[in-house]
């Protein structure tokens, strides 16, 4: 009997050996650490973009660009997006999206953004905050984007004459006046640290009307006129005309507003007001502020 016993031993221990191997993987298959430890990439991203206090209604030109984007200080600045989404017309908000795009792509140490840009002429709205996603232990889905309107070039034009023109009590100011026939004319130049900032002209038509004009100046240039047209001097504006150009020259602010109704200010007007700007900068200095 104990030869019998001892004999048995050998058979038991293959039994066990055959059951430890055959339970080793769920699917019947042999697990690898490569295998338990691997991570699913996503292959869509998802969420919704909204608007925070439109400045206006939009336009049926609004156009959504929305990119999933390698944004790392490694990536290839010239690769393409690995997924875009355009909506045109973009009128409504929020406006959901889903993006699919090639897991494969996908770099772990990399970090991945949603950027949305939403464009209405000359108005843009951007994200002021950055939506990660996908490395990094970020989220796919319920992505919640908001854009802000930015100012326009013409908004900053005239935000910056409005500034100065508050700041002008506390500029050094020089008078001067010029008749002519049928036309009285007069003007305060101001100055900020010897810098021609600004000329208020006041011109009298006589029974042709009478205008106020403000004149912002950079580097010997207008930049921004205003121009008020009366009836007379104590009357309110008929008409008020804002022209402004940028740091290249190119007219961005054109208005032209008739009881509070604001048009666009044509070209040949806005060309005049810079004339204008140029002749009593002559007048008022001289020629001598360039």
């Amino acid at each position: 009997m104990r030869k019998m016993a001892l004999s048995l031993i050998p058979f038991v221990a293959l039994a066990m050996a055959g059951c430890n191997s055959s339970s080793s993987s769920s699917d019947g298959g042999p697990a690898s650490a490569s295998t338990a430890g691997a991570t699913k990439v996503a292959n869509e991203v998802s969420g919704t973009v909204s608007l925070r206090s439109p400045s206006q209604p939009l336009s049926p030109k609004a156009s959504l660009d929305i990119r999933l984007v390698d944004v790392s200080s490694t990536a290839d600045a010239s690769a393409p997006p690995l997924a875009i989404k355009l909506v045109t017309p973009a009128t409504q908000f929020p406006q959901s999206f889903a993006m699919s795009f090639d897991p494969t792509k996908v770099k772990a140490d990399d970090l991945y953004i949603v950027k949305a840009v939403l464009t209405d002429g000359d108005r843009h709205y951007t994200m002021p905050i950055q939506a990660p996603v996908l490395t990094k232990g970020n989220k796919n889905d319920g992505i919640a984007i908001e854009l802000v309107a930015e100012q326009t070039a013409a908004e900053k034009e005239l935000a910056e004459f409005t500034a100065e023109q508050k700041q002008l009590g506390a500029m050094k100011v020089k008078s001067g006046t010029k008749l002519d026939k049928d036309v009285s004319r007069s003007w305060q130049v101001f100055r900020q640290d010897n810098d021609l900032k600004f000329i208020r002209e006041l011109v009298d038509y006589g029974a042709k009307g009478f205008t106020s004009t403000d004149y912002e100046y950079k580097n010997g240039k207008p930049v921004v006129v205003v121009q008020q047209t009366k009836p007379n001097q104590g009357a309110k504006p008929s008409a008020i005309d804002r022209a402004g150009w940028d740091d290249n020259g190119s007219l961005v602010l054109k208005q032209h507003e008739v009881n509070g109704n604001v048009q666009v200010l044509d070209d040949a007007t806005a060309a005049s007001l810079q004339k204008q700007g140029m002749d009593v900068l002559n007048l008022a200095t001289g020629g001598k502020d360039k």
